[in-house]
């Protein structure tokens, strides 16, 4: 690669690994060693020799571009990343719901998890939602009546089945509904700057979601603690309660209850 030439000797699967860095910003370490057919440890021994010469940044699980990308979500794995501590966070979140209900559902794969273990004896339950992979994976449930917000489709993060959808005409339907509790997603969550994400068009809906509903939950799995993107969704006092996993630094968790939020840990 031409900007790395001047630093030194790039072995083939290092120059391979940068250039994966420069289409797709993060990578994983399962992702790597399952691309290249060596074992993760060889990778995470990559990894750390490429940081040392500040050519990515090792983040958790993998690494990510030193190159600013104002629209990715900071310091975030791939959609598919901390896949069972999504499905836990999701699983509790459900068993917050109650009969007759109505909720909103956020687009994102924590939501998606939250969709997909809502108890099969909930009843009379109205969910609304912006993510199709959502309403779709609720349409048999017998006790929930879905509702899409209606809006333009758009390609939701690195999850290609995921769909959401956004302006135009995203929060026409949410002026119109009063809503018990929002089940929300993020990209980060920091004790100062409150939850972000990195897509603006997205907020746009999420504000609109909080603006219709009387309580607000957030799902963010540990990964996004401590982390800024670039759009406001909320400020801490807007969200009744957030729903992580207990790979939580305490500190974070600490600072979080410190400032007058509830945290529950899956």
């Amino acid at each position: 690669m031409k900007d790395t030439a001047s630093q030194g000797y790039i072995s083939p699967r290092h120059e391979k690994i940068l250039e994966m860095l420069s289409r797709e910003r993060i990578v994983e370490v399962a992702q790597l060693a399952s691309e290249f057919g060596v074992s993760a440890v060889t990778i995470r021994s990559d990894l750390e020799a490429l940081d040392q010469r500040q050519l990515l940044r090792r983040i958790r699980g993998g690494a990510m571009s030193i190159q600013p990308a104002r629209f990715e979500r900071p310091l975030e794995l791939p959609s598919q990343s901390f896949g069972a501590q999504k499905e836990r966070i999701g699983a509790l979140a459900a068993r917050m719901v109650r009969n007759g209900e109505t909720i909103i559902l956020d687009a994102g794969t924590t939501a998606l998890a939250m969709a997909t273990a809502m108890p099969e004896d909930l009843r009379n339950v109205v969910v609304i939602t912006s993510a199709l992979d959502i309403a779709i994976s609720l349409e048999n449930h017998q006790g929930v009546t879905v509702m899409v917000t209606g809006g333009t489709v758009k390609k939701t993060g690195r999850n290609r089945h995921a769909r959401s959808l956004i302006s135009p005409f995203a929060s026409l339907l949410l002026a119109q509904v009063n809503v018990d509790c929002a089940y929300l997603c993020c990209a980060g969550i920091d004790v100062e700057r409150g939850f972000t994400n990195a897509h603006f068009e997205e907020v746009e809906v999420k504000r609109a979601m909080l603006s219709a509903t009387r309580r607000a939950v957030m799902l963010g799995d540990h990964g996004k603690l401590g982390h800024v993107a670039g759009a406001r969704i909320a400020g801490l006092e807007e969200i009744s309660r957030l729903v992580t996993d207990k790979g939580a630094e305490p500190a974070h968790v600490h600072a979080l209850q410190a400032a007058g939020l509830d945290v529950v840990l899956a």
